[in-house]
């Protein structure tokens, strides 16, 4: 039996100007097997945080199905949302004005545990979590990092099977962000939870996840081991060395054919950093070269890290099938160039 089972989940909002409908959430299906960690990705506003909040019960959806370890949501809430615990960004998940320790203990009575009977796997929170010499501290005095990490320790506490983390690590410094995924790291893989996890930082993705299900506008648009996606990508960017420069002619006739092509023209050589929409498309590049008989100096294959992969899927309006490209996204946006110096997508 799956952890989570998500089936064709819609919900809809009125715009308060113009009363115009919005869908946030679109039909949007998936499983989390039990053990899994699962990154649930999209640009902003395509219904991430939605659809974490329909599952944990915080909205009622307009039609659809949720159920947590066989138990549905809706029909069977209290049963079903005692098997979850829940970071959410953009919530207050502590009380501020009570210290690290008497949060860790009220929220343990909230799920009808005694003080007593805590004690020692709140200490050993604590301890793991490198909060042990804060835990007479009021929560408000502490730094963005280690507030984020209590919010995780108390999730933690409750013990359930499953664990939902909307952005567990906005706004954190890089070494804190590196903290934050060691212990999901732990949490998966050592203590066996199911993870949900909703997220912009691609390398928590990339160290952490298992597979991603990706939404754009409301809609799957890809649901795939994080691996395969790695290694279909990993085929098809290039670094392309030509002595010398380009002519106008070339340099026209591959931006018309490969939207996701950079130019990078230095004094002695070109470089060109390509993404290719598919693997073969490396054979058209090349007929295109040959038009002039351009010499070419050395052709590598890029290492490709997820947040790359992420860009390609979202804006350059690649479907993926079962590690396969199938066609255009729906609702994709047109790829864009970058910019001198950014990551190219």
């Amino acid at each position: 039996m799956p952890s989570i089972v998500v089936e064709d989940l819609r919900k809809s909002y009125r715009k308060r100007r113009g009363g115009e409908v919005v869908k946030a959430v679109d039909g949007v299906s998936f499983e989390v097997a039990k053990g899994e960690v699962l990154g649930l990705l999209g640009p902003n506003g395509a219904g991430k945080t939605t659809t974490i909040k329909m599952i944990c019960g915080l909205i009622r959806p307009d039609s659809g199905r949720v159920s947590v370890l066989g138990r549905d949501n809706q029909l069977e809430r209290q049963r079903s949302l005692q098997h979850i615990s829940a970071v959410l960004e953009g919530n207050r998940n502590l009380y501020w004005r009570l210290t690290v320790r008497e949060n860790m203990e009220y929220f343990a009575g909230n799920r009808g545990r005694s003080r007593k009977a805590v004690r020692g796997r709140v200490d050993s929170l604590l301890e793991s979590f490198d909060l042990m010499g804060k835990e007479n501290e009021l929560v408000n005095s502490l730094s963005r990092g280690m507030q984020q990490k209590l919010a995780i320790a108390v999730a933690m506490l409750a013990q359930t099977e499953v664990l939902l983390l909307d952005e567990p690590t906005l706004g954190l410094d890089v070494e804190t962000a590196h903290e934050v995924r060691e212990h999901l790291r732990r949490i998966a893989y050592e203590e066996g939870k199911t993870v949900l996890l909703s997220t912009h930082d691609m390398a928590v993705v990339q160290d952490v996840c298992e597979r991603t299900v990706i939404i754009n506008r409301g809609r799957v648009v890809v649901d795939e081991q994080v691996s395969n996606l790695l290694r279909l990508f990993q085929t098809r960017a290039y670094r392309i060395t030509i002595p010398g420069e380009l002519s106008g002619h070339l340099e026209g006739q591959l931006r018309a054919q490969f939207p996701l092509l950079r130019i990078d023209s230095q004094a002695e050589e070109t470089i060109l950093h390509v993404d290719l929409a598919r693997s073969e498309d490396i054979y058209s590049l090349m007929d295109i070269l040959k038009l002039e008989r351009t010499p070419i100096e050395t052709i590598n294959r890029v290492t490709i890290h997820f947040e790359e992969v992420f860009r390609n899927i979202v804006r350059g309006g690649l479907q993926v099938d079962n590690g396969r490209e199938s066609g255009a996204l729906p609702g994709a946006e047109p790829a864009a160039r970058e910019q001198e110096g950014e990551l190219h997508a």
